[in-house]
């Protein structure tokens, strides 16, 4: 089977967004080869993925780009798995990302490919409920859990005056309506350029709804 390639996806990709330069696709094409070479033993993304690699979880994560914050320095990406969408953003825009994973052997190609790709990355291999750190910015997580967990896991972690960027599929609507039970937020929909159902959840002034007996 013929293997997706970078070349058409990140030229649409800085027509969009303007992050494509001749360093930024060395340094995803090494990346993509290396998760390649990983996947067998410890499956980042499912087998049939790996043959669309670029468009199915390069350029989904690449998508987040013009919807992140200006003023954003450091992120937070919960549950980062194979690095998506948490380490392509950090070699996208240099904004630095703490990467969250509880499984030892993800958190371990993680730091490989932070290494490897001399992404601004510090990999955290922890449980999110355990995490010591600041509040930021951004918060980034891509299908981890539905939205009403998302934002129970976020919450603690966003500055004031922060935002959630979520890529989610076609149960979004159900999940918005879900979360909507306990949260107040102001919620930006925008439709995914990569899955004809999905859509981009870009959430800030995030607050619990007060219980009311």
């Amino acid at each position: 089977m013929k293997h997706d390639e970078p070349d058409a996806l990140l030229r649409r990709q800085v027509e969009a967004d303007g992050v494509l330069s001749v360093d930024l696709e060395r340094r995803l094409t090494a990346f993509a080869a290396l998760l390649t070479r990983w996947n067998p033993t410890i499956r980042l993304i499912s087998s049939q993925a790996v043959d669309h690699l670029w468009a199915r979880h390069i350029d989904d994560a690449l998508q987040l780009v013009p919807h992140m914050p200006s003023n954003v320095t450091h992120a937070i990406d919960l549950g980062s798995g194979g690095g998506f969408p948490g380490l392509i953003l950090a070699l996208a825009t240099g904004v630095h990302f703490d990467l969250v994973e509880s499984d030892s052997r993800k958190a371990a190609f993680l730091v490989e490919a932070a290494t490897l790709t001399k992404a601004p990355a510090t990999i955290h291999a922890t449980r999110i409920e355990d995490l010591a750190l600041e509040s930021r910015m951004l918060v980034t997580a891509r299908a981890l859990a539905p939205l009403p967990k998302l934002l129970e896991l976020s919450q603690p972690l966003l500055a004031d005056g922060g935002v959630c960027l979520f890529p989610k599929g076609e149960r979004a609507e159900t999940e918005i309506i879900e979360a909507r039970k306990g949260w107040i937020m102001d919620l930006q929909q925008m439709p995914s350029r990569t899955a004809p159902m999905g859509q981009i959840l870009r959430i800030s002034n995030l607050r619990r709804r007060e219980v009311t007996l």
